[in-house]
């Protein structure tokens, strides 16, 4: 399968070296099944010609906000209408989440309780995941079509299934607790409250579910690619 991914920011240069860009780690978090990827990096300006040339999409987080006035936004809303359209399938984490939510008619805020980082829980109905988190926007209102399938107690709407061929998650099933650490370091200390920081590095050594996400997210693609 062809997965083509949809780069709207980059890791920070301090971890590059060692963990790669986001679009890396989610081909490590994907790979080893035959599927390959393609890496356009949006955010730079890079789009696909058309939906068609990829078999699935995914779209990375950002530490920019979908609300923000950037020249790549507007095109990147249009792709992502184009690929409902299409009946690829199509999956969006955290900034990839809100930023599929807006284009299709949704509202994304800077949530008024402020940050969520480290590793969270989510109910999913039929079981209960453990993904590492790390935002202040959410989706607050919901795109027309839109099912919320988790949710926590601090994000109500934290993955959602948008019609038969979309679907996206706010936390980052990509981040381990090396990526969790280094953000805290390089992007946290300073902009996020230390209590919520404490807590973070307090649960760095706690498993978290990201190959069981991983698994749903190859599931999603197998059955959506046409």
């Amino acid at each position: 399968m062809r997965i083509g991914i949809l780069q709207t920011g980059h890791a920070p240069d301090e971890v590059q070296g060692d963990l790669g860009d986001y679009a890396d780690m989610f081909q490590r978090l994907l790979d080893g099944r035959g599927d390959t990827f393609t890496t356009f990096n949006v955010v730079d300006g890079q789009f696909p010609e058309d939906p068609g040339i990829a078999d699935g999409w995914l779209i990375t987080g950002s530490k920019h906000g979908a609300y923000e006035d950037h020249a790549w936004i507007p095109p990147l809303e249009q792709l992502i209408r184009d690929i409902r359209d299409s009946g690829k399938p199509l999956i969006g984490v955290c900034f990839g989440h809100q930023i599929i939510a807006q284009a299709l008619g949704g509202k994304v805020e800077k949530f008024d309780k402020g940050w969520v980082i480290g590793r969270q829980t989510y109910d999913f109905g039929d079981e209960v995941l453990a993904l590492n988190a790390w935002h202040q926007d959410q989706v607050i209102e919901l795109p027309e079509g839109a099912q919320v399938i988790a949710s926590n107690d601090f994000c109500a709407n934290a993955a959602l299934i948008i019609g038969e061929n979309i679907l996206t998650i706010q936390p980052h099933p990509e981040f381990n607790a090396a990526m969790i650490d280094a953000l805290i370091t390089h992007r946290g200390k300073g902009n996020v409250p230390d209590d919520l920081i404490a807590q973070a590095e307090a649960a760095l050594t706690t498993p978290t579910s990201n190959t069981a996400f991983a698994d749903r997210m190859l599931a999603f693609f197998n059955k959506g690619a046409k």
